[in-house]
């Protein structure tokens, strides 16, 4: 299954690794590259994040990385990343497009 990045989840990502980079950036390339690796392992395991419970929509998913929220779309030759939020942020559902 193709994986395709929103560009609002790119945007995400790189404002994370910026704010972890001021502390260390070895650490920030490492958690983007990390980022990364768990998102690949939806081209074999698509279905294998939750169902997000904002939505309660079955294509709309999540996984966990660290404090971190994937959220992505299960489409039907791909899935899109939606948005990358921690986990204590509400998500805001027109942020996303998930239609």
């Amino acid at each position: 299954m193709k994986i395709v990045w929103s560009q609002l989840a790119v945007d995400r990502v790189g404002e994370i690794a910026k704010y972890i980079a001021f502390d260390n950036p070895n650490i920030s390339k490492r958690w983007v590259n990390k980022i990364f690796d768990k998102v690949k392992r939806l081209e074999l395991f698509p279905e294998s994040g939750k169902i997000v419970l904002e939505l309660n929509r079955p294509e709309i998913r999540e996984i966990i990385f660290g404090n971190y929220r994937i959220i992505y779309k299960l489409e039907q030759s791909q899935v899109s990343i939606l948005t990358v939020r921690h986990g204590k942020q509400i998500l805001p559902i027109d942020e996303i497009d998930i239609e």
